[in-house]
């Protein structure tokens, strides 16, 4: 556990060095960097989560909340402000104001090789979330790679959308090669960071309608050589 805290702290610490952020030279959208649009917290708000009955062993538990951690630690320098608190277990999934379930359920597909989900609900029509769902299906059973699935569908907690060309370790939105076999990554990378403050900057700004179909599965550009920065799609 103190080996865990000390990794948080220091995720923390490795983005809001003298108040830097990210080189956003460094990411490129569909490269490095997963383009941003997707459903959002509110900036600010405080996210009560929970865990359905006994979807999830003791041993598989601790996997599924760490990415919690990971994401809060960067919540500040993201500029999203958005904090996750894990109440703990319920017996039916909560449809109330900033309430996030995780729970287990069938919906693994073998073309995209995605074995979890993020079904959100929006109050005003639009992409703030009023409640979400993270479901994780039965066949993710390996314990690393449930950390890996969970840090990935928080990034869409967050407006960021698959990326399935981007390279490997370079977001958390990459896809799996195989629903069972971990991808090393437990918590948002830099381009991940910067992506998010740009989708809160916007989010400051003016406030998306309700993502689309189309919008769930972004397969990202192809990459090209070149020193493109970030360029932000717009819908």
């Amino acid at each position: 556990m103190k080996q865990f805290i000390r990794a948080t702290l220091l995720l923390a610490s490795a983005f809001s060095l003298a108040g830097q952020t990210p080189a956003l030279a460094q990411c490129k959208v569909g490269r490095t960097s997963s383009a941003f649009g997707f459903w959002t917290w509110a900036a600010n708000s405080k996210i009560k989560v929970y865990t359905l009955g006994s979807d999830f062993t003791e041993i598989e538990l601790p996997f599924v909340l760490k990415p919690l951690q990971t994401w809060n630690a960067v919540s500040e320098v993201t500029g999203s402000g958005v904090k996750f608190d894990y109440v703990g277990s319920i017996a039916a999934p909560l449809y109330c104001e900033n309430c996030l379930t995780i729970m287990r359920g069938e919906v693994f597909d073998k073309t995209r090789r995605h074995a979890t989900e993020l079904r959100a609900y929006s109050a005003h029509g639009d992409q703030i979330m009023t409640w979400a769902q993270i479901v994780i299906d039965p066949v993710l059973t390996n314990p690393e790679a449930l950390t890996n699935a969970m840090a990935h569908e928080l990034g869409h907690n967050f407006g960021l959308v698959d990326c399935y060309s981007c390279k490997s370790k370079s977001t958390v939105m990459i896809q799996f090669k195989t629903a069972n076999e971990p991808n090393k990554m437990e918590g948002p990378t830099a381009c991940d960071v910067a992506q998010v403050q740009a989708a809160y900057k916007e989010l400051a700004v003016r406030v998306r309608p309700s993502p689309t179909v189309k919008e769930v599965v972004d397969e990202g550009e192809e990459p090209e050589d070149d020193d493109t920065p970030v360029v932000i799609k717009k819908p």
